[in-house]
């Protein structure tokens, strides 16, 4: 029975895990379905209108990234009036699990994304990796994947260690490579940070000239992280919805990195290994000028006196 109390506007912060998808469910019935895909992964859609946000997340994520911990896609559902097509995982999976692969199948099969008239692939991680490489199912599609793996195959990318138990998941299957799934769509746009050594390989394997990079230099390892905390997500995939993503507006947006204290104190790290005083007093300058930051007042002060430098 559905809870009327329920709608897209609740709050499903601090529910267990089996209410949340209890809760999840009742919300998806009237507009669309959820489904339980095997034992790790489920798949909840909501219809609104002719543009579908397909978005790949995980139980643990949602609630650690959504204040109402609701799936990322339902934002641009309640914001924007978008159809979603969220398929959650159980923990970091890489939605390497046959019933993904048969739930793909058959909404080829039933024609799904022919109703719409534009699809949008989004992931982060390993669900940047499924995002890019469940893609294939949507030819012409858009697709935006934040620090993607692009594979976890050993004979391809040993070089990557941070993910060892994944060493034994077949990669090499159906809807495999993540870089050749995406010969079909229509624009695909990656963004890494060329500072972080293993993000950068993968993306070396994206290199086509359907696919543009992204880059986000001293951002660090959470990408999605920041871009949510700096509201810049939604305006990213606006502007991929609208065929107006490019350098210039990259830039743009991305000049809200000003304000984000992680991504000024990363500059600053970067700065201080590299021991060029006159350019780590500039930064603290120029941060502890415009907002509230002790560590770079602090900083500030403490080049000021073993430099003998004084504010004008």
């Amino acid at each position: 029975m559905v809870d009327k109390s329920l709608n897209f506007e609740t709050s499903l912060a601090g529910m267990k895990t089996a209410d949340w998808l209890i809760a999840v469910e009742e919300l998806c019935e009237e507009n669309g379905y959820f489904e339980k895909l095997g034992n790790r992964h489920y798949a909840a859609f909501v219809e609104k209108s002719a543009t579908l946000l397909v978005s790949f997340e995980t139980l643990q994520g949602i609630p650690a990234l959504s204040p109402l911990a609701q799936p990322l896609g339902w934002e641009m559902m309640l914001g924007h009036d978008w159809s979603s097509l969220c398929i959650t995982s159980n923990g970091d999976t890489w939605f390497r699990d046959p019933d993904i692969y048969a739930y793909f199948d058959r909404l080829i099969d039933d024609g799904f994304f022919d109703d719409f008239e534009q699809v949008i692939f989004y992931g982060a991680g390993p669900c940047a990796y499924a995002a890019a490489a469940f893609s294939v199912a949507s030819p012409e599609a858009l697709i935006l994947a934040v620090q993607p793996q692009a594979t976890l195959d050993p004979r391809v990318t040993e070089w990557d260690d941070r993910f060892m138990t994944m060493r034994r998941t077949d990669f090499t299957s159906r809807y495999g490579f993540a870089p050749d799934m995406l010969e079909g769509a229509a624009k695909a746009y990656v963004i890494y940070d060329p500072n972080e050594q293993l993000d950068a390989m993968h993306a070396a394997l994206f290199t086509r000239p359907y696919i543009q990079k992204l880059r986000m230099r001293h951002m660090g390892s959470a990408i999605q992280t920041d871009l949510l905390e700096m509201g810049q997500l939604e305006p990213l995939l606006l502007a991929i919805s609208q065929n107006t993503l490019d350098d210039l507006s990259f830039a743009k947006m991305m000049r809200a990195r000003r304000e984000h204290l992680p991504y000024l104190r990363n500059v600053l790290k970067t700065l201080e290994r590299s021991g060029r005083k006159q350019l780590i007093y500039a930064w603290a300058h120029n941060v502890s000028s415009r907002m509230r930051a002790p560590r770079f007042k602090n900083r500030l002060e403490s080049l000021q006196k073993s430099m003998d430098l004084s504010e004008d």
